[in-house]
């Protein structure tokens, strides 16, 4: 079970960036073979955001979800990295209500499983009234939980301060 969800997601999931093209050219078909290779070995979760391929990650998960109606398949996407510079006053209502709406629309949803922060200003992390509007999301059913991707501890302790966070990714990997 992810954190106080109601979803319980495989033990692997699938991390979407490299099928959405920003680091070199990728074939949209291998991307869905590998997608289907994915649930196929029992994974039930992806990962993405909207500016992994502009978009092109989250329209190659709903190509997947059209294709295994049967399968419960729980997304993730990440919003907050369309600002062209990071500031805390970039998340706004209007923006994060704009990432969202552009996020359902690209994925084919009604309401986005898990909405994440993209490594957000760190200011992002002491301003309740963003989490608040993150609530109006859930209220509104556009999402139906959120949670947080940061860069560091001290990021994820501030984060989780604020009540119905659901999840925290933590940047883990070789380049870092």
């Amino acid at each position: 079970r992810l954190g106080r969800t109601d979803m319980k997601v495989s033990a692997i999931s699938f991390g979407a960036w490299g099928i959405g093209g920003t680091w070199g050219p990728v074939d949209d078909e291998e991307s869905l073979r590998a997608l289907h290779a994915a649930v196929d070995a029992g994974v039930n979760f992806i990962d993405t955001a909207d500016v992994y391929g502009d978009g092109r990650s989250e329209g190659l998960i709903a190509e997947l979800r059209k294709e295994r109606p049967g399968d419960t398949i729980y997304v993730a996407t990440k919003a907050g990295r369309r600002l062209p510079v990071q500031t805390p006053e970039g998340y706004s209502r209007a923006n994060l209500s704009a990432w969202v709406e552009r996020s359902l629309r690209n994925l084919e949803l009604e309401a986005v499983d898990l909405l994440q922060l993209h490594c957000p200003h760190p200011a992002v992390y002491d301003m309740p009234e963003v989490f608040g509007i993150l609530d109006d999301l859930v209220q509104a059913g556009k999402i139906r939980y959120y949670g947080i991707s940061v860069e560091t501890v001290d990021e994820a302790l501030r984060g989780i301060r604020h009540p119905n966070v659901q999840s925290v990714q933590i940047i883990f990997n070789m380049l870092r």
